[in-house]
């Protein structure tokens, strides 16, 4: 199936689209000038010929994404760098494999408002942007239709009166794409809308853009998040200590002065992340940075994933064996998402 990425879905909302200005902030010009390019993706990092058929093929399917600071860690000429496979797309992509589908969690049946989804008790998940920095190619959402989960200022009204209506909500997750790639003044209005509602006690961010773009933690996004009367949690999103870099962890030690508390979740992946040695590396250096290992989810089953996929039974003794290495507080837990579950499943 032919989808388009959510950096290319016409929105109907307030969001700022991305500038290369010299006025407009760092982290805006730099996503604006992300590499889309498979073609261009191989000749900077001078990967062979042999690479090219199976990049455009899958880009085909999921546009190819990539910021220039993320690019910058990847290693020239190694086709089995474990940033390299995250973003290059494989002619594996096309693979029609049973089992795979395109809403592996089944978010189309839990959206009762246009860009909210309610799949759990007491918390709620806005896709506050469809636009992400990176386009992952084991992305969960390569597939989600944010054409029509993309409100405007005024259609969110109904999503805010439906958070109001039902007082057992105490947590707003904002999602996307990813939320920071919308501009401040959309998610400091949002933010200041949600304030207003007594019973929220708590917002998350599930975010990529810290790890990819980290010049998006600017003065900017402190300011309306650090003032916030809400608990602040940010998730981050990295799968190899590779992606952690010097700036990476200035970007969380902002973000920990600003009163964020900051998790991290991973997804297990087959040729980045699946080696004992990596995982223990990967929980050292997130906790060097600030940031508490969270959940290590199994992949989601999603059509044009599947060479990422590791087996239950492997992704168990890999933890098993984790277990052996880190102290308590290092251990991710390792989960799946099970469409209809109360909870994340533990495995």
């Amino acid at each position: 199936m032919i989808t388009r990425s959510p950096a290319n879905v016409q929105i109907a909302s307030d969001l700022s689209p991305p500038s290369s200005s010299s006025s407009a902030p760092a982290w805006q010009r730099q996503l604006a000038e992300v590499v889309r390019d498979p073609v261009e993706l191989c000749r900077r990092l001078g990967l062979g010929e042999s690479a090219l058929p199976g990049a455009r093929d899958g880009h085909a399917l999921f546009e190819v994404r990539v910021p220039e600071a993320y690019l910058s860690r990847i290693r020239p000429g190694d086709p089995d760098d474990p940033l390299l496979r995250q973003v290059l797309p494989l002619v594996a992509e096309t693979d029609a494999v049973d089992g795979f589908v395109a809403d592996p969690l089944e978010e189309a049946d839990h959206t009762p408002r246009r860009g909210l989804i309610h799949k759990y008790a007491g918390r709620v998940l806005l896709i506050a942007s469809p636009a992400c920095a990176i386009n992952c190619r084991y992305c969960f959402r390569r597939h989600f239709p944010y054409q029509e989960n993309s409100p405007s200022r005024a259609q969110w009204q109904a999503t805010l009166d439906y958070l109001r209506d039902d007082t057992s909500i105490q947590e707003v997750i904002l999602s996307g794409g990813d939320p920071l790639a919308a501009s401040d003044r959309q998610l400091a209005w949002l933010v200041a809308r949600l304030e207003e509602i007594p019973h929220l006690k708590r917002l998350r961010i599930h975010t990529r853009l810290p790890v990819v773009i980290p010049a998006r933690i600017d003065d900017a996004l402190l300011e309306w998040l650090g003032s916030s009367r809400l608990q602040k949690v940010v998730v981050l999103h990295a799968n190899h200590a590779q992606e952690i870099d010097g700036e990476v962890a200035a970007a969380c030690a902002r973000l920990k002065a600003a009163g964020v508390t900051l998790l991290n979740q991973s997804v297990l992946l087959r040729g980045v992340n699946d080696r004992v040695s990596a995982l223990a590396d990967l929980s050292e250096r997130l906790f060097e940075a600030g940031v508490l290992p969270y959940y290590l989810h199994v992949l989601d089953p999603v059509s044009g994933a599947a060479h990422f996929d590791v087996p239950d039974e492997e992704a168990r003794s890999l933890v098993d064996a984790l277990r052996d290495r880190l102290p308590g507080f290092l251990m991710p837990r390792l989960v799946r998402e099970v469409p209809g579950a109360a909870s994340k499943t533990p495995l």
